[in-house]
């Protein structure tokens, strides 16, 4: 009865800590997955806070076509937003170009 006993305990000392190392990774596993969705949510919560909102007054902005670039601008202040490849757009236009869109964007026009 003994022998059998001591296999036993044999057995559970090689493979415990095998064991435990197996039902820790699952838990990270699990844990990282709870994470990566809990930020996922925590993003998207903020950008549907945010989405067209002016970064100045909070208020909500509106897509504008000005001189053949699309524009956001505030309803109330009349902050413009330019996405970097719009501005690079507008700043690689010729001089008379770029100086119709500035007077349009100053309302000088």
């Amino acid at each position: 009865m003994s022998t059998a006993n001591d296999r036993e305990d044999r057995w559970f000392r090689k493979n415990e800590r095998k064991l435990l190392e197996d039902v820790r990774r699952e838990r990270e596993k699990r844990l990282e997955v709870y994470r990566q969705e809990t930020e996922k949510e925590q993003r998207d919560r903020l950008r549907q806070a945010h989405w067209m909102k002016c970064p100045k007054c909070g208020n909500d902005m509106r897509t504008e076509q000005l001189e053949g670039v699309e524009i956001e601008r505030c309803s109330v202040c009349g902050g413009m937003f330019f996405e970097h490849d719009e501005l690079q757009t507008v700043l690689m236009r010729k001089q008379e170009s770029r100086f119709k869109f500035y007077r349009s964007i100053f309302g000088l026009e």
